[in-house]
């Protein structure tokens, strides 16, 4: 019966994800720490690598409509990656199950869930009134960021958030690239905010399981629901009120958030 609820759990948080685009992290590390009670440690390690797992396939899917700006993902993933290896270096140094590293992780990830409810809303309220198209003329200048070096600063903070948390990827990124390439049609950023995600999150997890940080086992369970989830949620999304669905995911994640920090 517990294997089940795992699977259960994949498959609502991959559902949730393909309704709105939420990334799987926020939701999915809050409900392994409380509801299933798995350390802080392993939650984070094996959702970074399950974060991985199911942003591939959408990457692949979105490469192939040619929506992924890899101008972009490059960017930021000259800032990310080396963010993430230093965080882990970090945290092989300390140990991550130590009190120490726990500590921290479970703070970072309370503030970090603050900040997606936040930028969770803000899609809510704003997202509508992003650019959904673009004239190929005027690709290349929107994809130029307001300076050169923003892109790597965002990663590298990203980098580092979502290598001690498992959050950030997500909504976190999208407002982030929206303020970086306001011209860009909501769609790309969407693209390349998942597209950005597959390498960083695979760095991390792997770095994770580098230091015994992920349950191989827990992953299994819960990619054999999410990847079923998402597909579903992916179909209905035309047929959901978005909106109403982003606000309340925006309070539970507040909510998740203060209860973190509070620990």
């Amino acid at each position: 019966m517990h294997d089940f609820a795992f699977v259960f759990a994949g498959f609502a948080v991959g559902l949730v994800v393909g309704l709105t685009g939420v990334g799987g992290g926020s939701l999915m590390t809050p409900l392994l720490i409380f509801f299933f009670g798995i350390k802080p440690h392993l939650a984070i390690g094996t959702d970074l690598l399950f974060a991985a797992f199911t942003k591939l396939g959408g990457t692949v899917s979105l490469a192939r409509t040619r929506m992924v700006d890899w101008k972009i993902v490059g960017q930021t993933a000259a800032g990310s990656i080396p963010a993430s290896l230093l965080t882990l270096y970090v945290l092989q140094l300390v140990g991550p199950a130590s009190p120490a590293a726990q500590a921290v992780m479970t703070t970072t990830l309370g503030v970090a869930l603050l900040l997606t409810a936040t930028a969770t809303l803000y899609k809510a309220v704003y997202g509508k009134a992003a650019p959904r198209d673009i004239a190929r003329a005027d690709l290349h200048a929107a994809t130029r960021a307001r300076h050169w070096a923003l892109p790597m600063l965002f990663g590298a903070v990203i980098g580092s958030l979502v290598t001690l948390t498992s959050v950030g990827a997500g909504a976190i990124g999208v407002i982030v690239l929206m303020l970086l390439y306001p011209a860009l049609p909501l769609p790309r950023i969407v693209a390349a905010d998942i597209a950005h995600a597959v390498p960083l999150t695979l760095v991390a997890g792997l770095g994770h399981a580098s230091i015994g940080s992920v349950d191989w086992v827990l992953l299994a369970k819960l990619l054999a629901g999410s990847l079923p989830g998402i597909w579903l949620g992916s179909r209905l999304v035309n047929n959901t009120p978005d909106r109403w669905i982003r606000s309340l995911l925006s309070v539970l994640l507040a909510y998740a958030g203060v209860k973190l920090i509070a620990i």
